[in-house]
């Protein structure tokens, strides 16, 4: 079979499949010198048909493929190429994995008994909730500063209502303003600390139930 040369078939009987293949390896010294390891390949199209050919197509390099040998019999199996896209998914399943393991391995060598897991849980609930109150505490009292602020405002342009009244100080214009944000950054704190509190318990919540199933059986 020459170099490049494909035979397309369909749905042949194998002993047919292996006739051709046999004949096209001995077919002669010219098909000996461009086929000397006496295999083939076949391989299918994107239209379902079946090809056999001593070289697969550059158009169909990346698909899957089988290896023959001049009896027609699979000898091998290359799979097609993968797709950046799956080759990514892969990866990531590997790093899950290994991420896994690692913790697993963290959990055991860390911990003896699920209370050494709530203990550690209890004290940064506890860090958590000390910083939550200190900036409700701040909010507070930022809060009694802008209704200080907002009270002086009153007598200025253009809160005033009176005719003849003054336009408002540059330094308590930009102080109310840094004020008031300054509260809600601190709402903003506030928030992220509820959030984080309830993402500990999850995590060690989470911590907990696998530590348990470690301990009832252990990887290997």
């Amino acid at each position: 079979m020459a170099v490049g040369q494909n035979i397309h078939l369909m749905r042949l009987p194998h002993p047919v499949l292996s006739l051709i293949l046999a004949l096209a390896c001995v077919a002669g010294p010219a098909a000996a010198q461009n086929d000397k390891s006496g295999v083939a390949y076949r391989w299918v199209d994107e239209h379902g048909v079946v090809h056999y050919g001593d070289s697969i197509p550059p158009k169909y390099a990346r698909d899957s493929r089988q290896i023959l040998n001049s009896q027609g019999v699979e000898i091998g199996h290359v799979d097609a190429e993968k797709t950046s896209t799956q080759l990514a998914a892969e990866a990531r399943t590997r790093a899950q994995r290994v991420a896994q393991k690692q913790h697993d391995y963290f959990l055991l060598s860390t911990y003896t008994s699920v209370k050494d897991i709530e203990s550690l849980r209890d004290e940064r609930l506890s860090q958590i909730q000390a910083q939550q109150t200190a900036a409700q505490q701040y909010v507070q009292s930022l809060q009694s500063r802008l209704t200080s602020l907002q009270r002086r405002a009153q007598n200025f342009k253009p809160y005033s209502s009176l005719p003849n009244a003054p336009r408002m100080p540059d330094d308590l214009a930009q102080e109310l303003v840094q004020t008031l944000n300054e509260v809600h950054m601190q709402d903003g704190t506030i928030q992220a600390r509820r959030q984080q509190q309830a993402q500990v318990k999850a995590q060690f919540q989470s911590d907990i139930e696998r530590f348990e199933q470690l301990k009832v059986a252990p990887p290997p």
